[in-house]
């Protein structure tokens, strides 16, 4: 994945000026920053939400063929491999768990409605195709208790993984997850990192991070992408980052009086 030069207003705001950032084959990148720094702005953009107005997002697939995707829609971004969580859960509430799953598999789906009314043959076949890969999420993730219990009953960190295992139903390459452990209790946090570090190591999956939990993005990250105030402050590995003087300065605040959320 490649962001080159990508430049986001909204009127006369800025909110991402001239970053570019690259995430490697199979690697753990976290992006941080203040709040406001362009964080969110930049994986809304790698996912089709915001078009930036000028620069280029590349992406490439599994057979190395590189595709243009800063003005495609999130659904074509998608079918191409691209996967990602939000900062607040966006799952449908009052279904299951296994549903909510489920339609992570739209971008697959490829019977049409005659045959799948019918159910049989192709559409037969594509079912329980999706059915095991669902299958294999929900063990994965642990949730098998969970299955067929309604999401908006479910505790705010169990949601929160149920949305992880959405994007999972993709089956993405690159996985975008944007503060995946906002929210949770220090048990919730461990989970959450042990699964996202199984996720990179078992699966192959590349991923893009952004969290405010400094512990924990240095501790399972590869690389370390810090924004301030729309641009790209420093990039390296998380020891490199943590002893960059800009670094420390933004997070301290001894120029803008300025504390991160951390």
């Amino acid at each position: 994945m490649q962001v080159d030069q990508i430049t986001l207003n909204f009127g006369g705001v800025r909110a991402i000026s001239g970053v570019s950032v690259d995430a490697f084959e199979g690697e753990i990148l976290a992006i941080i920053g203040p709040n406001g720094a362009g964080k969110t702005s930049m994986l809304n953009c790698i996912s089709g939400l915001y078009h930036p107005q000028t620069g280029h997002i590349r992406f490439f697939d599994q057979a190395g063929r590189q595709h243009e995707i800063t003005h495609l829609r999130p659904a074509q971004i998608a079918r191409l491999g691209i996967a990602r969580s939000f900062q607040n859960i966006e799952l449908f509430r009052h279904m299951t768990v296994l549903d909510n799953l489920m339609l992570g598999r739209h971008v697959h789906m490829k019977s049409g409605v005659l045959s799948g009314g019918l159910y049989w043959g192709f559409a037969q076949k594509e079912e329980i195709r999706h059915r095991q890969v669902i299958e294999d999420i929900i063990d994965f993730l642990e949730i098998e208790h969970i299955r067929k219990k309604t999401v908006g009953t479910l505790s705010y960190g169990l949601q929160k993984r149920v949305e992880l295992g959405r994007a999972l139903a993709v089956e993405p390459t690159i996985l975008l997850l944007d503060e995946p452990m906002a929210g949770m209790n220090i048990e919730e946090k461990e989970d959450m990192a042990r699964f996202i570090l199984d996720i990179n190591e078992e699966r192959g999956i590349t991923t893009i991070l952004i969290e405010h939990d400094m512990g924990v993005v240095m501790d399972i990250s590869d690389r370390v992408a810090v924004l301030e105030f729309d641009m790209k402050l420093a990039e390296g590995t998380p020891d490199t980052v943590k002893a960059n003087p800009e670094v420390i300065r933004a997070y301290l605040g001894q120029d803008h009086n300025m504390r991160p959320h951390l």
